[in-house]
């Protein structure tokens, strides 16, 4: 005879499985946000499934990265941000959440969803009083678009609302922009090398900018990569390769301290889940990374 008491609802994955949780979430140095978050521009895509897609596919990896073990400091996976309602408002409950893992001297991990969450979690830092910092954005494209056709928070103006907030930026991958992004880089000072350069040229390691913040925030749209790595929405051509972004992360986190990170526009594909395991590699590896920088 079934029982009459009601089940528990089994505990949501966690990133890496048993292998990676904390006992306690104060015990842990990661702390991951999954933002299931497509706005409007995206509203079609897969994006909404990446975070959960990438957290299933984690629980097959290897604690031990090729260089270290990053899950041995501990890998907190908060509950998915609830992403009803409109842009603002979704933002304002990312900002949030951000401002609490900084101020709890944690590290946060923005796991996207649009990319327009990545200027939530910018302000989550402002938010919680992190200063002079800059982000170093891995991207096909500038977003530095006031608006889109009338939205302030498509992620093709994601970059332009930081600069608004004086936050420095440094741009790596670049391949497609319009002119209006290309004056607002002269107007707010914007560093970059794009794509025609660190491809035609094999760059793996770049030098940050003179007078760059030594504290930097990392932004990752996985369409900086070439589609022959990952599939994307774009399939803008010419992209940076796998072991490229990973020498180049590493460089920077020699010259700079990494404060915070995020990974968006991975578009899941039910048919191809070998890509679900690759975004989930890159994560612990950029994890990896961190730790080897400032543990």
């Amino acid at each position: 005879m079934p029982s009459s008491k009601s089940k528990a609802a089994p505990a949501a994955p966690c990133f890496l499985g048993e292998a990676g949780k904390s006992p306690k979430p104060a015990d842990a140095f990661f702390h991951l946000l999954p933002i299931p978050y497509t706005g409007e521009r995206n509203k079609a895509s897969s994006m909404a499934d990446a975070p959960a897609a990438i957290i299933a596919a984690s629980q097959h990896l290897e604690t031990w990265d090729g260089r270290s073990i990053p899950a041995k400091h501990g890998i907190h996976t908060l509950d998915p941000i609830d992403c009803k309602g409109g842009a603002e408002k979704v933002l304002a409950r990312i900002s949030a959440v951000t401002a609490e893992i900084v101020k709890a001297d944690k590290f946060p991990i923005g796991l996207g969803g649009d990319g327009a969450v990545s200027y939530a979690l910018v302000k989550g830092l402002i938010d919680a009083g992190i200063e002079d910092f800059g982000v170093v954005q891995i991207d096909a494209h500038a977003d530095l678009r006031d608006d889109d056709g009338g939205d302030p928070w498509s992620e093709a103006c994601v970059m332009k609302r930081i600069v608004d907030e004086d936050v420095p930026l440094f741009q790596l991958g670049v391949r497609s922009l319009s002119k209006e992004e290309s004056d607002a880089r002269k107007v707010y000072g914007v560093k970059f090398y794009d794509a025609d350069f660190l491809v035609s040229r094999h760059v793996n390691k770049v030098e940050m900018p003179g007078e760059f913040p030594e504290k930097v925030y990392l932004s990752i749209d996985i369409d900086g990569f070439d589609p022959s790595v990952f599939p994307t929405a774009s399939g803008m051509p010419g992209g940076l390769g796998w072991w490229q972004v990973l020498s180049i992360v590493e460089s920077i986190s020699q010259q700079c301290d990494i404060i915070g990170l995020d990974l968006t526009e991975f578009c899941p594909e039910p048919d191809h889940p070998r890509y679900d395991q690759a975004a989930a590699q890159l994560l612990y590896r950029l994890m990896g990374i961190v730790e080897r920088a400032r543990l």
